[in-house]
């Protein structure tokens, strides 16, 4: 077994675990998670990422590992991204906070299959056309420039999101509670109910963010083993990061900002490779952490708008 084959299979252990642990253990079926809750389950899932990556680091070399930790910093800055978007999915359909760990875990599970379709087809394209990563680049110079001014929570309506409309046209769907089923029975025929159509919303609404995350991090390493690892420990982290932002969302205003600032320097990143122009690694990881707690500090002291927080219950 080699060190490669050695990381996958310490990978999946560390999964397993990790999953059993946050299902068995630290979650129950129906009950909302607290903040303090989701504080540490954000940490337990955050030092399980930063641990693999001192597992890579002893297996794989430092290069390796930084561009592993590098990977992982921006997929869970632009996963947070995700959960603006999840919270007025929730909203818009009304879905009860009790219910929210079930759905939230069974939709982020359908985002990394998906995630993991994306990221084999993007390695595929990579290996056999090298110059896409200058239309990667250029198109997430593009993102960042208009994820900066413009606020993707405000574009989103999930009553016109084209999956949603597709399901109302294909699939009976009831408004009615069905105490935290998929399904319910009315009359006879057999209904789906709107927590089987969010779940669905979550984990397709995953593959709009895929497609400015998985691009990037090609920019960083085009390692397979990092970039798997990478983007689905960042998107199994999503679930506790949700009830962790979910009740301080007004705190964040910059953030988006951070994170388009980020994606504009990886884009250029990649275009400028053209030129035989290479910024290390270790630059990469620099601006990174500096435009992520830059914005969250700038957000901290700065108000932009008022948003209304939803955590009142949840102490």
């Amino acid at each position: 077994m080699n060190s490669i084959e050695l990381s996958y299979l310490v990978f999946g252990i560390i999964l397993l675990f990790a999953v059993i642990l946050d299902l068995g253990l630290l979650s129950k079926r129906s009950k909302s998670i607290s903040i303090k809750k989701a504080f540490y389950q954000t940490l337990f899932w955050i030092g399980l990422a930063l641990g693999f990556g001192i597992f890579v680091w002893f297996t794989e070399g430092k290069i390796t590992a930084i561009e592993y930790i590098s990977a992982y910093l921006m997929e869970w800055s632009l996963s947070i991204d995700n959960i603006f978007v999840f919270i007025l999915i929730f909203s818009f359909f009304g879905i009860k906070k009790e219910y929210y760990g079930r759905v939230l875990l069974l939709g982020i599970l359908g985002a990394i299959v998906f995630r993991i379709i994306f990221i084999t087809i993007g390695i595929a394209l990579v290996a056999n056309f090298g110059w896409i990563l200058y239309l990667f680049g250029a198109f997430l110079v593009f993102t960042g420039i208009k994820m900066f001014f413009v606020e993707q929570d405000d574009e989103f309506d999930p009553s016109k999101n084209k999956v949603y409309v597709l399901l109302q046209k294909i699939l009976p769907i009831t408004n009615e509670d069905a105490g935290g089923k998929f399904t319910k029975q009315i009359k006879g025929k057999r209904y789906f109910t709107m927590l089987f159509v969010v779940i669905i919303l979550l984990a397709t609404t995953d593959i709009v963010f895929a497609l400015d995350s998985i691009p990037a991090v090609f920019a960083i390493t085009q390692n397979k083993m990092v970039i798997y690892t990478s983007n689905i420990f960042a998107v199994l982290g999503l679930r506790s990061l949700f009830f962790l932002l979910r009740g301080a969302v007004s705190k964040f205003d910059y953030l988006q900002q951070g994170i388009a600032i980020v994606l504009v320097f990886i884009g250029v990143k990649m275009l400028i490779e053209y030129f035989d122009i290479h910024i290390s690694i270790l630059v990469s990881l620099s601006v990174i952490i500096v435009c992520l707690v830059g914005s969250i500090v700038f957000s901290l002291f700065f108000k932009k708008v008022d948003i209304p927080e939803d955590a009142a219950d949840d102490k």
